[in-house]
């Protein structure tokens, strides 16, 4: 069992009054995480799984009596894939405001769904946390830190799903396993995406423009639909926990990108799913790429599974100066530029050094990588 970040969070969490929510891609590990809680915490627990039709009829009509019944004298209740269940909303809504004493536990693959439909419910009534795929951090407690510094490679190709790293010899099978059956698999059930093929296109597009910025009419002009279609995809993408965007960071020079926008994907094995590459870096063109993907996504998690607040953007002008990422935290900028060669030299610019003044400037390269992955740049 590897240890998650979110595990001593949520625990600390239970019995305070609220409903958890857990949210998170397909197979990132949220039923393997809830369940290991359950099993050590010593109450009675209650597992309902959103994907069964009987849960599903059970819970189409709630009322405080039937979910008394339903709860028995369980003291947590866990309800996987609760998404699938209707007006789930109301469901939690009356488990929380009938049923004291009783912890309602929720989990959900697609964010667009369960978090629509517990939003307004569940007001002021929950804690609400996401799970993405292993960080660097974890399994650095898991495994050590030299194995896994010298697996970078590896996670440079087939990521950091809990499967593909537990099963690193059948890592290709798996990781485009996940990217079709799982992760695709909540985007095409919904009635948003009319034309799949389409959807297959602009997802490989943005694959193809890892590290750059994205300019739907581009993409539009590329799969031959509206830029609006685009637009929309990429925001389906993001709530099902595939991409993040990095907008521009712009506040006062005239010749600053203002409404700029990078995507990075959450994994970089999804990725290579997406376009079919999973050739050696010594063999590949996107080497620089893989490796910004990987430092962007691995630092996001550090910082969502620390509950860290922070704001992340990139930074360019019309004269091409580019910091590949900005950090906003406590009033304070952090700027890093990320480096697959060691010999890179590259000075940040005086353009944003002398007007934004950041608090440090570091060139993050594979000799201090880990360091920035574990918070300590």
């Amino acid at each position: 069992m590897i240890q998650r970040e979110l595990e001593k969070t949520i625990k600390a969490k239970l019995f305070k009054g609220k409903v958890i929510i857990l949210l998170g891609p397909r197979q990132s590990g949220k039923t393997t995480l809830i369940n290991n809680i359950l099993q050590n915490i010593g109450y009675k627990y209650l597992l309902l799984d959103g994907e069964e039709y009987n849960i599903r009829d059970e819970l189409s009509k709630p009322t405080s009596e039937k979910l008394r019944l339903i709860s028995g004298d369980n003291k947590i209740i866990f309800i996987d894939e609760a998404q699938k269940i209707n007006q789930i909303g109301s469901v939690l809504k009356l488990f929380h405001d009938k049923l004291k004493g009783i912890q309602v536990i929720a989990t959900g693959s697609s964010s667009f769904e369960l978090a629509n439909k517990t939003g307004e419910p569940l007001t002021g009534r929950k804690f609400e946390y996401t799970l993405l795929p292993l960080s660097f951090g974890e399994m650095v407690n898991h495994s050590g830190y030299l194995e896994e510094k010298n697996k970078i490679e590896s996670r440079l190709i087939y990521g950091s799903y809990p499967e593909i790293v537990t099963h690193l010899s059948s890592a290709k099978e798996l990781i485009k396993l996940i990217t079709k059956n799982y992760l695709f698999k909540d985007l095409f059930s919904l009635e948003n995406i009319s034309n799949p093929e389409v959807f297959e296109k602009i997802v490989r597009s943005l694959a193809f423009q890892l590290g750059s910025e994205v300019s739907y009419k581009e993409i539009a002009v590329n799969v031959g639909v509206n830029h609006l279609t685009v637009e929309k995809y990429l925001k389906l993408l993001e709530r099902a926990f595939i991409i993040f965007k990095l907008p521009a960071f712009s506040r006062n020079l005239r010749n600053e990108i203002r409404k700029g926008k990078k995507y990075y994907f959450y994994d970089n094995g999804i990725r290579n799913a997406v376009i079919d590459n999973f050739k050696s870096l010594e063999s590949r063109n996107d080497a620089g790429a893989l490796w910004e993907n990987y430092l962007i996504s691995e630092r996001y998690k550090y910082l969502v599974f620390k509950n860290l607040d922070c704001r992340m953007y990139f930074w360019r002008t019309i004269q091409q100066q580019e910091i590949d990422l900005i950090e906003e935290r406590g009033g304070e900028l952090y700027g890093y530029e990320l480096k697959w060669s060691n010999k890179s030299k590259k000075k940040f610019s005086k353009t944003f050094t002398s007007n934004y003044l950041p608090k440090s400037t570091n060139l993050i390269a594979k000799e201090n990588y880990t360091g920035f992955l574990l918070g300590e740049i």
